[in-house]
């Protein structure tokens, strides 16, 4: 049956683009933490450097303030990719059960025509 054999490959499409999605997502977190870090670490030079390790004090770091706020929004688009994440991760879940099913049809099928073949 064709029409099995093309519904098996759209399965199989669909897990395969709902992997390449995880995979962005997670690459993407990856990079947003290693900058996040980065900047964290040129706050505590600069803070170093100044002495002065309250944000709320006059004198503290310009340079130390706009990175501590880039940081910050780092967090804040790491937190709203980790709910894209897990979305993912269900959506992956249920295009391979989904995928599962159609396989084992096809395989059901590919039993009952060689049956009858026979």
């Amino acid at each position: 049956m064709k029409s099995r054999e093309s519904h098996v490959r759209l399965k199989q499409f669909q897990v395969n683009e709902k992997t390449r999605q995880l995979g962005q997502i997670q690459l993407m977190m990856a990079e947003m933490e290693k900058m996040a870090a980065e900047l964290e670490y040129q706050i505590t030079a600069e803070e170093k450097k100044a002495g002065i390790t309250d944000p709320s004090h006059f004198a503290y770091p310009t340079f130390a303030k706009a990175a501590r706020q880039r940081s910050d929004n780092l967090q804040t688009s790491i937190k709203e990719l980790k709910v894209q994440l897990d979305a993912a991760e269900l959506a992956l879940e249920e295009a391979q059960a989904e995928y599962d099913k159609a396989a084992a049809l096809e395989v059901r099928d590919a039993g009952h025509r060689s049956n009858r073949a026979v």
